[in-house]
């Protein structure tokens, strides 16, 4: 595709280029364009093509009744047939082909739209923190959405006061926001709404609390962008893992008489939901639990050892006071003998 083969004159006498086909393809498209490199741009030119009855086009798309025709009237084996019949059953095969391989790339764009909508939402947020907005009122919506989540997972809409179980109520709320333990008396007569607004409220104050512990507000801004991104990206990149497995194993749910894209589109759904929970869960837990340490730097408690005790600080060393005689200068005695055979010979005879 995409090559002009140019004809000389002897070609064009000769009737032009001549294209055999020895297949038909699946897409009629595909066959259009092996019939284009003929005749092309006024040249002359010809295509024909052969195809078998036991090719896979035809014996999987093709018409049963065609052949049994063409049993029943006995054609010789590699015998050449040329009937309209034959060609209307190709091209019927070929729209068969076409129109099932269009509703399995339908079908793949309908599952990847589920998660490019999900990837459209979590990038716009990862934009958000890249660009350096302040978090604050995010990290407060997550607080307070946390809480009442919490609250509406661990006591009924129609239980009293009475029946709360606080002490479920404790471990699933204090481990992420440390306020104070949640007692019975401290809840005596109040209604869900009124215990939700509570706790909000102190969950506001902690964090309040915990921003003016920073020597100025950007500090936490800062930690929040940069936690708040961290945990984006790994709770993201499971998700991804996890919807890949989710898509291998939903066609099973055709045998339970359930559309699988349906089944797939809402299990993702639910599957984003609680993705976006253990953000914001986790998010919440590392900023209320962090501090603030102070640095403190150690004093330098080394103490002066050994045998000088003077105030002079590091020793200087020794200079030599005399010249210094090498082997071969005259001895310093006056002999005029060599240093080493004379007073030197001492020395070298040590040293020796």
């Amino acid at each position: 595709r995409g090559t002009d083969i140019k004809l000389d004159e002897e070609a064009r006498a000769a009737g032009g280029l001549k294209i055999i086909g020895t297949e038909r393809h699946e897409s009629r498209r595909i066959d259009n364009q092996l019939r284009g490199r003929s005749g092309r741009q006024g040249d002359p030119g010809e295509s024909r093509f052969f195809i078998s009855l036991e090719d896979d086009l035809m014996r999987l798309f093709g018409s049963e009744r065609m052949m049994e025709v063409f049993n029943a009237l006995g054609v010789p084996e590699n015998e050449q047939i040329e009937h309209k019949m034959l060609t209307s059953a190709i091209e019927r095969a070929q729209k068969k082909i076409e129109n099932n391989n269009f509703g399995i790339r339908k079908n793949l764009l309908e599952y990847d739209q589920v998660m490019n909508e999900q990837r459209e939402i979590i990038y716009a947020e990862r934009r958000r923190v890249l660009d350096g907005e302040s978090m604050r009122d995010v990290i407060f919506k997550m607080a307070t959405d946390f809480v009442e989540n919490t609250v509406d997972m661990c006591i009924g809409d129609d239980s009293v006061s009475e029946d709360w179980d606080l002490a479920e109520l404790n471990q699933h709320l204090l481990a992420t926001i440390p306020i104070k333990e949640i007692k019975t008396p401290d809840v005596r007569g109040l209604k869900k709404n009124e215990l939700k607004h509570n706790l909000k409220e102190e969950a506001v104050k902690l964090y309040e609390a915990k921003e003016a512990e920073f020597p100025t507000p950007e500090h936490l801004r800062e930690i929040e962008r940069v936690i708040l991104l961290k945990s984006i990206d790994r709770k993201w990149m499971d998700h991804i893992d996890d919807m890949d497995q989710l898509r291998q194993g939903i066609g099973l749910q055709a045998y339970g008489q359930r559309d699988p894209l349906v089944e797939y589109k809402m299990t993702g759904y639910d599957m984003f939901n609680a993705m976006t929970d253990a953000i914001s869960e986790e998010t919440i837990r590392i900023l209320y639990h962090i501090r603030i340490e102070q640095k403190v730097e150690r004093e330098e408690v080394a103490k002066v050892t050994g045998t000088n005790k003077d105030d002079t600080g590091v020793k200087q060393p020794k200079k030599r006071t005399a010249e210094k005689v090498y082997p071969n200068d005259p001895c310093p005695c006056g002999s005029g003998k060599k240093y080493k055979n004379c007073h030197g010979s001492r020395a070298f005879g040590h040293a020796q």
